[in-house]
């Protein structure tokens, strides 16, 4: 492909590290998926801005990760352009007595780290999710009575054709898994404010090794996977109304509903995509068919 040799120096230019025919197995928390033309590590928001300006004055297909911790890549691969936001473009700072900015690449947990160090609470329940703030923001993350909509005050994003703007959080439409920027996925997040309250940094630390606990003992942390599977339905929880119907443990392949958490499908050794989706499939299949309830997945489909 004669673009691949130009976007490579672009790259160059901008010192962005980027890897051919990389196998997103390297890059999802699943392990799963066939290669994408070219990763790009973004490395800044000036490098962000100029290779989407390439890819669509190019009309090249292109695809914004973090850590890869809520997706699931097709085993033929991705025919266009993976742009990484993540530990290449990670940064955090104390802004006020309550405010901390981080850029989208920023570990969640380090930043949740970070506000403990900077004695500040609200950010515990997110210690311990797999992903990147960027990633956490676009799909309003949460657990444990907590999520990202509680403790977000505004966000940078830009555009491909190269604008930049900022919204508050009243005009981000965050609800349950969701965000204005998961349904326009052109605005891409490169920066956010957080607003967190003061507290004892002996008793943030405390709540959040309490949780991180709780995600071990519950969670099958020892298989890869996207993390929960399924959304939760309206009244009542995906791991419950799956274990009910007796599906804990079924598999396709090396694809199986976790016999330590029924709302997580894990990767047990060599899963392909095309096992994880059949096995889906027939959980939601036969929930329906039980129950009435129309289990969504939650993992976004990168093909």
């Amino acid at each position: 492909m004669p673009y691949i040799d130009k976007l490579c120096r672009l790259c160059d230019q901008f010192g962005c590290e980027y890897r051919k025919n990389e196998s997103l197995k390297n890059h999802t928390t699943f392990k799963i998926g066939g290669n994408a033309r070219l990763l790009a590590e973004i490395n800044s928001e000036n490098t962000l801005l100029a290779l989407l300006e390439f890819l669509k004055s190019n009309n090249i297909k292109f695809f914004v990760i973090g850590r890869g911790s809520n997706i699931l890549a097709d085993d033929n691969g991705f025919d266009g352009v993976i742009l990484k936001i993540a530990s290449s473009f990670s940064s955090m700072k104390k802004i006020s007595d309550t405010d901390i900015s981080c850029t989208a690449g920023t570990s969640l947990s380090e930043l949740c780290i970070f506000a403990m160090e900077n004695s500040l609470s609200g950010l515990e329940f997110a210690y311990g999710i797999p992903g990147t703030v960027g990633g956490a923001l676009y799909m309003n993350a949460g657990a444990y009575g907590g999520e990202i909509k509680d403790v977000i005050a505004s966000a940078r994003y830009v555009y491909p054709d190269g604008k930049i703007l900022i919204v508050e959080k009243e005009q981000m439409k965050l609800s349950y898994r969701h965000s204005i920027f998961s349904e326009n996925r052109d605005m891409i997040i490169t920066d956010m404010i957080f607003s967190l309250k003061p507290g004892k940094p002996d008793e943030i630390k405390s709540k959040m090794n309490e949780l991180l606990q709780k995600r071990r003992d519950k969670q099958p942390l020892e298989y890869p996977s996207a993390g929960s599977t399924f959304k939760r339905p309206e009244g009542s929880y995906a791991s419950l109304i799956i274990e009910e119907c007796g599906l804990k443990g079924m598999s396709v392949g090396g694809a199986q509903v976790s016999e330590k958490h029924s709302g997580f499908v894990i990767n047990k050794g060599g899963a392909s995509f095309k096992e994880v989706i059949e096995l889906t499939d027939r959980v939601r299949e036969i929930v329906k068919e039980k129950t009435g309830y129309s289990l969504e997945l939650e993992p976004i489909i990168l093909k």
